[in-house]
């Protein structure tokens, strides 16, 4: 199984307790919750996080998204995958507390 991530403010995440779906803003600015591969994951966080304390990664596995991912091509000409609909929590496995952002290392 090769997952997912979705980096989300913790106080987001937090408003999403007790519902079973996830809704990043991006679904409804641009159609799509934006998600990264391992190997994306830091770049998204240097580009996109840099000095953003209290963020949250969200281990997505793949096979238990009910909505359609696709893998469009975005920044820096890459494929990174685009969940079209709501977040299924019940395919999140793991949500990681990030206490500082890595840049240029491996999740």
């Amino acid at each position: 199984m090769s997952l997912l991530y979705h980096v989300v403010p913790a106080s987001v995440w937090a408003t999403y307790e007790t519902a079973s779906m996830y809704e990043a803003d991006s679904l409804r600015t641009e159609g799509f919750i934006h998600l990264s591969t391992s190997n994306q994951v830091n770049g998204v966080l240097d580009r996109y996080y840099r000095n953003v304390p209290d963020l949250l990664l969200l281990h997505v596995d793949p096979d238990r998204l009910v909505n359609e991912l696709k893998y469009e091509v975005s920044t820096n000409n890459e494929r990174f995958p685009h969940l079209y609909g709501p977040l299924n929590k019940d395919a999140v496995v793991t949500v990681e507390r990030l206490t500082q952002v890595p840049i240029n290392q491996p999740v």
